[in-house]
């Protein structure tokens, strides 16, 4: 099967991608390297360096490559900038990802997984976990564009009539994953450890979120190339884990004595989420497997390597 992956030089990508060629998939990537980086890119994927929000260039590349399945995971996915300057994230998130879909349809691809979030679409629920049937209500430029991308893919999918499956993913975390960047704080608070450095945790360390390692996102997105049919579905543990507690697990694998900083809680923040994934094991069979002590030692291992 020939399946063309958008940000496939990414965190998230990249591992996705790496599964695909391993169990036989030929694989086309879609880059603009702004976050994605070269050594993520496989050597057996065909790689294309450019920018969604270019409706030719994605339209030529489709029509060259014509993939049956397209995986979109080309983003920009900080919170805090989107509030601060919401273009960007709009133009990437809701026009780049209509030119992507408008060439799936011109292509006739067969299938279209696209990687939403949990952890912005739903605002601050009442109810935590948070299911499917939880109203959209972003606090946030970044969760506003991917609710704006999910309706653009049920409106592509019936006028070109693909199959569609949406994950809305909790945060996400291990290897390759930035740690320079805004989303993260495994990663940031992993490579700031490392250089000896105190981290900075907005709030008093209470703010919480469903955290997932990234294998079993991947998993995921293996199991719907043969399962799941025009379904959103979320993935998480359904477990809300404080910044605390992620920060306290880290230092205490780095072996480190350093104390985080305490800063102001963020406007557009969510303060408290888990994200429950009851249907995609109903539907798709899947269940995490990766406990968050097993995670952070496998995603602490790369920053001690590298």
């Amino acid at each position: 099967m020939k399946i063309l992956v958008t940000g496939g030089a990414g965190f998230i990508g990249s591992h996705i991608v790496d599964k695909y060629i391993n169990l036989g998939h030929r694989v086309v990537i879609i880059d603009d390297l702004s976050t994605g980086k070269k050594q993520n890119i496989n050597k057996r994927a065909k790689f294309y360096k450019l920018d969604i929000r270019n409706a030719t260039l994605v339209e030529k590349v489709f029509v060259k490559e014509k993939p049956q399945v397209v995986n979109h995971h080309a983003a920009i996915a900080e919170v805090v900038k989107s509030i601060k300057n919401p273009l960007p994230t709009l133009e990437v998130n809701v026009l780049g990802i209509v030119n992507v879909l408008r060439a799936s349809g011109l292509v006739k691809i067969k299938k279209f997984i696209f990687s939403s979030t949990g952890g912005a679409i739903y605002g601050q629920p009442k109810k935590i976990p948070a299911d499917e049937s939880t109203p959209p209500v972003a606090l946030s430029a970044y969760g506003l564009s991917k609710f704006l991308g999910e309706e653009c893919i049920k409106f592509y999918s019936r006028l070109y009539e693909f199959d569609y499956l949406i994950f809305r993913y909790p945060n996400v975390y291990g290897p390759r994953q930035n740690p320079k960047g805004e989303a993260g704080v495994v990663a940031i608070f992993s490579g700031l450890l490392k250089e000896n450095k105190r981290p900075v945790i907005y709030g008093d360390g209470t703010k919480s979120r469903d955290y997932i390692y990234v294998d079993d996102i991947t998993k995921a997105n293996v199991i719907v190339l043969k399962k799941g049919k025009n379904e959103t579905l979320n993935l998480g543990w359904g477990k809300s884990i404080s910044d605390q507690i992620i920060f306290d697990t880290i230092a205490k694998n780095f072996g480190a004595k350093l104390k985080p900083i305490y800063a102001p809680f963020r406007k557009g923040e969510v303060y408290q989420i888990a994200i429950d994934a009851s249907l995609a094991k109903k539907k798709i069979g899947w269940l995490p497997k990766i406990s968050l002590a097993e995670g952070i030692k496998k995603t602490i291992a790369q920053f001690i390597n590298n």
